[in-house]
This record gives structure tokens, sequence and C-alpha cells, in this order.
């Protein structure tokens, strides 16, 4: 598997759009520098910036923050988020390596609202993480969106949250869109096997799949599910059980490198010649697998991010925005990350704060409120108003050489058919066969 090379980055940095010139001659955000303002709004960017993680979704999403904070503060974004700066301040980050755990994650939390005095934290891929810092940013009474972290629990375990959101989708409707997506695209599979991480992002996924197809494709059997720790890095085993039990449909939630590596792994020693993967969140190596997924490979993109993306002014200034300043192709945790710090802009905007919002004008603007991204309309419907609804998309990896990696045979289903009505358990909706989803 190829990788590309990726650049030195310090574990806590201060950016803002007057070093974006020796940003872009660093190679990317490795520098320290104050914003040169009286006032600025000061946001803390937490993303893994090294380990297996970083270069297939950490260091692309802290790219896509620079693009899209260096573009709020000259007001170049397309309308409606046209005005210079958030409420009229410089946006000013401070950037930190999320590797390291949910204990240290904790008090890195912890000091960036202490110490770092950020007024809001957008941040957190790994599930973990964001279950260990969502009661902290209560405790604290800071203001703070998940940008991608996707564990159905985040919300169960969090009661009735002021300060916490989550802009992107969680795996539930991961999970239910997959199911959905073999039922219409390989309706006569009997015999299913899965490969997750082993913790609550991995189990997680396998349950809710599995109970969708238990609903969706009850004469499929689910004959095997392989749980290696998270950023092991090798599958052989695994990969080795999964052959013997002869499945035609592999399904993983397995993410960043690990996602790649298994990928690799399994086409070299034939796996993937003899059964079609479904990756959860395989879009984010869409670019990146470079031919080694095999053509007809399922991608899951989290929503309706990167390659998924619908064209709408937003997505279009995204797309050729940070193609040309990182030489590639936004991915969905480059879209998801962009999405946060839009809702961070319109949340803002709309606070009707004279200077810096609180977090608690913050809070009240964002909670159930609908606006405008790369990803077409976000609703906060879900998790009293704290968790986006969204459609779920799912396509078929086409790789050519020459020309490069597309999708096709792209199926998209409605929030309302793959999320829970708000106020429901997820597992009891899915297991009640559906009641009330909404999927013409």
């Amino acid at each position: 598997m190829k990788h590309a090379t990726q650049p030195s980055i310090l574990k806590r940095t201060l950016l803002s759009t007057t070093v974006a010139a020796a940003i872009a001659s660093a190679g990317m955000m490795g520098i320290s520098a104050t914003v040169q303002a009286e006032e600025t709004f000061k946001v803390g960017l937490v993303t893994f910036l090294s380990g297996g993680a970083s270069g297939p979704f950490g260091v692309p999403a802290a790219q896509a923050a620079e693009t899209v904070i260096k573009a709020i503060n000259a007001g170049e974004l397309p309308p409606p988020y046209d005005t210079p700066g958030i409420n009229g301040l410089q946006l000013e980050s401070v950037v930190v390596d999320e590797a390291g755990g949910p204990t240290q994650q904790v008090e890195e939390y912890r000091n960036l609202v202490e110490r770092q005095n950020v007024n809001a934290v957008i941040g957190y891929i790994s599930s973990g993480d964001c279950l260990a810092v969502g009661p902290v940013a209560e405790e604290l009474r800071t203001f703070t969106i998940a940008f991608d972290c996707g564990t159905p629990r985040m919300f169960e375990e969090l009661d009735n949250p002021t300060y916490f959101f989550r802009t992107g989708l969680d795996a539930v409707a991961d999970n239910v869109g997959a199911a959905r997506y073999l039922q219409d695209i390989h309706p006569d599979v009997t015999r299913v096997a899965g490969i997750q991480q082993n913790y609550a992002w991995g189990q997680d996924s396998w349950l809710d799949f599995t109970l969708s197809m238990e609903q969706l494709m009850p004469d499929a059997e689910m004959v095997n599910n392989q749980t290696p720790q998270l950023f092991s890095g090798s599958y052989g085993s695994e990969i080795s059980a999964l052959q013997t039990r002869r499945p035609e449909i592999v399904h993983s939630s397995m993410w960043g490198g690990d996602m790649e590596s298994f990928v690799s792994q399994a086409n070299s020693r034939g796996l993937l010649g003899q059964a079609t993967a479904i990756l959860t969140t395989g879009e984010s190596g869409l670019h990146r697998f470079e031919g080694q997924a095999p053509n007809g490979t399922i991608l899951g993109g989290r929503g309706p991010f990167g390659a998924f993306m619908p064209e709408n002014a937003l997505s279009e200034w995204f797309n050729e925005a940070y193609e040309a300043e990182h030489g590639t192709k936004p991915s969905y945790p480059t879209s998801k990350m962009a999405q946060a710090i839009l809702a961070l802009k319109f949340a803002a905007d709309n606070s009707g704060a004279d200077g810096i919002p609180t977090s608690e004008q913050l809070a009240s603007t964002l909670k159930g409120a609908e606006f405008e991204s790369v990803s077409g309309t976000v609703r906060m419907a879900l998790a009293g108003g704290h968790q986006a609804m969204q459609d779920m998309l799912y396509g078929e990896y086409h790789y050519t050489p020459g020309e490069g990696a597309e999708l096709r045979n792209v199926r998209s289903y409605r929030g309302e058919c793959v999320s829970a009505p708000d106020g429901q358990n997820a597992q009891e909706w899915i297991e009640a066969g559906f009641p009330g989803a909404q999927c013409d």
C-alpha cells in the first residue's frame, strides 16, 4: 500500500491567516504564530497528527481546517458564509494531536480550555476519545463539536447535553445503510463475515449491521467476525480465519491505516477475490488504494462527504480550494472537518452576541438548527438537537490505470431511512423492523 509522505507537524500549533504564506512554505501547520488582531475567536482543533490514523484521516482533516479557516478569515467562502471571520472576529486555532488515547485526550482538552483559553473545541476521530471528552465538555461548559467519531453510545451515555454536539452521523446510519445497499445490490447473498476493530466503534458497528441484516436479509448467515486490536496493522490470522468460512461479503468498519492495511493484505492473500468487501469508511481510501482494492469493492463515506458530496456552491469551492492547496481531492474526513467549522461559523454569526459568543449562545443557536454545508443541508435533528441527520450513501470502487478511481452504482438513503427517530434506542428500533423509517 502506498502512502503519501506526511509532513512534520508540531504537537500544538497556532494557526492564522496572517501567516498563511509561511504555513504554505512550511508544507503544513508545523510552526507557531500569533494572530495579529486585538480580539480573536480561539478554537481548539483535535485530530490525529501521528500514528496510523494520521495519513488517511488526521492530517487531511487538519489540512481542511487550514483551508477553511483561511477562507473564513478572508471572507472568501460562498454564501451564506461570505462575511469575514466568525461574528466579525478572526478565527485562530490551536491544533492538538489526538494520539495517546482517551486519558491523554481528557488532559489535552482541559489544557485547551483552562490554559490555552479556547472559546470552543472541534475534534475527535476516535470514538473512545469522544466518549471520554464529552462529559468533560459538559463539566467545563465549553462549546464542543465532534466532527467525525461515530459511536452511537455518545449521546446514550451523555445524558441531556448542553455543550457537546456532533455534526456528522453515527454508526447506526452507516450500518443500516450498508445492509440496505446489500439488499439492493446483492440480494442473493447467503454468507456474510466481518472484521472490526475491538473497541466501542467496531463492536457497535457489527451489532447494528447484523441486526439490520436480520431484518432486511434474514436468509443471509453471519458466518464469522474477527476483532483485531485497534492499530494492530497485521491481519494474517484474521484473514485466514475469514477465508475458511467462505463468505461472499466481508463487512468492515475499520478505518484509517487499519482499513487500508487490511484491504492490501486481504487482496494479496486472495480473500477479496473470494468475497466482496463492504467498507463503511472506505471512501477515505478512494484515491489512496491506487488499484490495490478490487473493482466492485463497496465503499461508504459516513454520509454525503468526500466523493459523495452533492454539487453545490460550497462543495465546488471546497473541492477546488482543497485540491489546489494540498494536491489531492478531498476525502470524507476533510469534508467532515469543513462541516464542523461551518457549523461553528453558523452558530457564531447567528448568536446575536456582541463580540465573542459565549458557549451558551453558541449551543442554543446550533441546537436543532439547519445550516448549509459542503454536504448540503445539515439538520441537527437527533439527540435533542445535538446530533446531525443526513443521507447515507454507498457506491462501488472502480479504478482505471492512468485515469484513477471513481465511484459507480451509488445509492443514497434518506436520513429518516437509516437513523432511529429522536429519542428511540437504535438497536430496539432496528429489531422492531425500523418503525417509522421513511425510505421512499
